[in-house]
């Protein structure tokens, strides 16, 4: 028996830094971006405004981002009300490169990720038959960052042309990664 308990008490102390791994590990590039944002655009589909959010989810093993976009009814154009939610998760490294996007359009677009100096960007798999799609966020300043959603035909795969764009300033901070 007392074996048995002295290998527990070493299993536990050889495995507890593996489990009390920093999950914030990662999002350091994210972080700017966390809080929530307002803002507005114009694009294809008129001029409108928005507001989305950025927190961690699943202590901080994924962060979550739900936006709303308004844009109202103009020159015969019905008003568009767009809801969308994105998971941005890591692959097996701890590296976030990867993300999935859902809207009320019945969208669906898996993104792989790539960054710059100032720049998060966002660009869909292609897939034959589909558009594909860019999504960048580039910081602007402290709290000042600008949102380009750009749109490529299935025949030009990486032709993308300009589909919305818009200025968000951030208006609530998040409180840190949860440790």
């Amino acid at each position: 028996m007392r074996k048995y308990f002295v290998f527990v008490i070493l299993f536990f102390a050889l495995t507890q830094p593996l489990l009390a791994q920093n999950n914030n590990a990662g999002w350091e590039k994210w972080q700017y971006l966390l809080g929530e944002w307002k803002g507005e655009g114009s694009g294809q589909p008129g001029t409108g405004s928005g507001m989305y959010t950025l927190k961690p989810k699943l202590d901080g093993n994924i962060l979550e981002r739900k936006g709303v976009t308004d844009i109202p009814a103009m020159a015969g154009r019905p008003a568009v009300h767009h809801e969308d939610v994105m998971i941005i998760y890591k692959n097996m490294e701890g590296n976030p490169v990867k993300s999935i996007y859902f809207d009320n359009e019945k969208h669906v677009i898996n993104y792989n990720i790539t960054y710059s100096e100032n720049k998060i960007i966002l660009v869909s798999e292609v897939n034959p038959g589909t558009p594909r799609f860019r999504l960048t966020y580039e910081k602007l300043e402290d709290k000042l960052m600008n949102i380009r959603f750009e749109m490529a035909m299935p025949n030009a795969p990486d032709d993308f042309k300009m589909y919305i764009e818009g200025k968000n300033k951030k208006v609530k901070e998040l409180a840190e990664m949860p440790k």
